[in-house]
Order: structure tokens, then C-alpha cells, then sequence
């Protein structure tokens, strides 16, 4: 487990192992807590580099449907925010791979920032991405998650302009997430390899932050694609989606396949 340094050291280490990091998202929750518990065991023992921890909420912006989806589900069963973080705070104990939050602006807001931020730190998170705090309301935001030494990744998309991209960029901690095609995230529509690979080539040229690029990949040919040009992949809906409808030891089980399926996908540099 990385006990310290943050995502550098995550993404050190696969670097060092001449691979793609592989991240993968789930919601909090998602039907209920102790499932969110044995489904983060089975990514750890799949070989995941990081998870992606959703807090579940009623409007979420970038999520498609299967996450939105999932999110209801969570919210149903009675997930509160601060729930989200004792899952964090018990998986870490129990030696899960990495977690990073994945969260918005108004549920942030409501729980108080400095009490997410110091929340965040004590369950062992390395930071969190908030998709709609725009580039200039940043600074505003920022300041308690950067106090506990929390990483911001900053999004990236292909409408993007190149001078915005690069402040994006300049801006950002931890990693700059590449959003490889428009819309929500989803399964239904791959990902825009041609773009992504573009978008790498040029923010390498602004940025020493490692460019991970998610959005619509699901499959090990996805991966293997992304993975050989970017330094992380991000599968969120896919995975959501191979345990939807199942509980315990069944989400757990087809989640760990799922995620060991797509690790074997991760290509070898040279």
C-alpha cells in the first residue's frame, strides 16, 4: 500500500513497472455499505493502483445514467456524506489500495469544506475530484483541501481551449484527468483514442503531472489502447455496472473479475 507520498507515489511506482496506473471508480454506498467494503477488498486484491470513491448525490453533473443510477441507490439505502467517509476511513485500515474522492460543490458546501478537507485526511484519502469548481473559483475552494496536503486533480476535456488547458494544468495536483470524449461518463460510447492520444502528446509539453484519461472505457481493448499512451486509466461505469443488482460476496466476486480482467489488459512499455 502507498503509506506515504500521495498519488506521486502511486504513479512512481507504475512508472517504475513501465505500465498505465489502473483507477476505478464506485459509489459509496452502492447498494449499501458493507457491499462498498468487500467490492473496494476485491479492487485492492485485483492489483488496482487507485479507487475513485464517489459521494452519492441527487444531481450529478458529469455522471450518465449508470452511475447517476447508482448514486439513488446509495442515497436510498441511507448513505449520508459523512457515511462516505468512515468507508474510506475503515477500507484504509483495512489496507485497501489508494482512495480518492470523487465529489461536487454544493454537497462540499453543506458539510463544510474545512470539515470534508480534515475529514478527508483523517480516513486516509489522498484528495478529491470536484468536477464543477471552475478553474477561476479554484482559489476560493481550494485552500482546506490543500492544508491537508489533499491532492486536486483538474479535468481536461477535447473543447478545452490549448491556453485554458494549460492553466488547468498549471493549476492542478496529484494528476490532470483527460476527459476523452463529450458528455457524461457511460459505457454506451467508447472512448476518443485519437483525442486522447493528441491531448497527451500536447500536455506533455506543459505539464509534468501524470495525464490519466477516462470516459467511456469499459473493455480490456479500451485499456489496452489507453494504457499504452497515457499514465493512468480511469473505469468507473463499466465496473458499476459488472456488479449492479448483486450484494456482498456475489459484488464482490464479479467486481474482482471484472477488475482483474482489465489489469491484465494494461500494456507493457518498453
Amino acid at each position: 500500500m502507498i503509506a506515504s507520498g500521495g498519488l506521486a507515489a502511486i504513479f512512481a511506482r507504475t512508472r517504475a513497472e513501465r505500465r498505465a496506473a489502473l483507477i476505478m471508480y464506485i459509489v459509496a454506498g452502492d447498494p449499501d455499505r458493507e457491499t462498498t467494503l468487500a467490492v473496494i477488498e476485491a479492487l485492492t486484491a485485483a492489483g488496482v493502483d487507485l479507487i475513485e470513491l464517489g459521494i452519492p448525490y441527487g444531481d450529478p453533473l458529469a455522471d450518465g445514467p449508470t452511475i447517476a443510477a447508482a448514486g439513488q441507490r446509495a442515497l436510498s439505502g441511507g448513505m449520508k456524506f459523512a457515511d462516505s467517509l468512515e468507508i474510506a476511513a475503515t477500507a484504509t485500515a483495512r489496507c485497501s489500495a489508494p482512495i480518492l474522492f470523487f465529489t461536487y460543490v454544493n454537497p462540499i458546501d453543506r458539510y463544510g469544506a474545512v470539515r470534508f478537507a480534515r475529514g478527508a485526511r483523517a480516513a486516509g484519502a489522498l484528495g478529491a475530484i470536484v468536477p464543477d469548481v471552475p478553474l477561476e473559483e479554484l482559489d476560493a475552494f481550494a485552500p482546506p483541501l490543500r492544508a491537508e496536503g489533499l491532492a486536486i486533480p483538474l479535468m481536461v476535456t477535447s473543447t478545452t481551449p490549448p491556453a485554458r488547458a494549460a492553466r488547468i494544468t498549471a493549476a492542478a495536483s496529484g494528476f490532470v484527468y483527460l476527459v476523452s470524449r463529450l458528455g457524461v461518463t457511460g459505457a454506451g460510447r467508447g472512448p476518443d483514442i485519437a483525442w486522447a492520444a493528441g491531448a497527451v502528446e500536447r500536455l506533455r509539453t506543459t505539464t509534468a503531472l501524470p495525464l490519466a484519461v477516462g470516459f467511456g472505457i469499459s473493455t480490456p481493448a479500451h485499456v489496452a489502447a489507453v494504457g499504452a499512451l497515457a499514465d493512468g486509466v480511469v473505469i468507473g461505469s463499466g465496473l458499476v455496472d459488472a456488479y449492479a443488482g448483486t450484494r456482498g460476496d456475489e459484488a464482490a466476486r464479479r467486481a474482482g473479475a471484472y477488475a482483474a480482467s482489465l489489469r491484465a489488459a494494461l500494456p507493457q512499455r518498453g
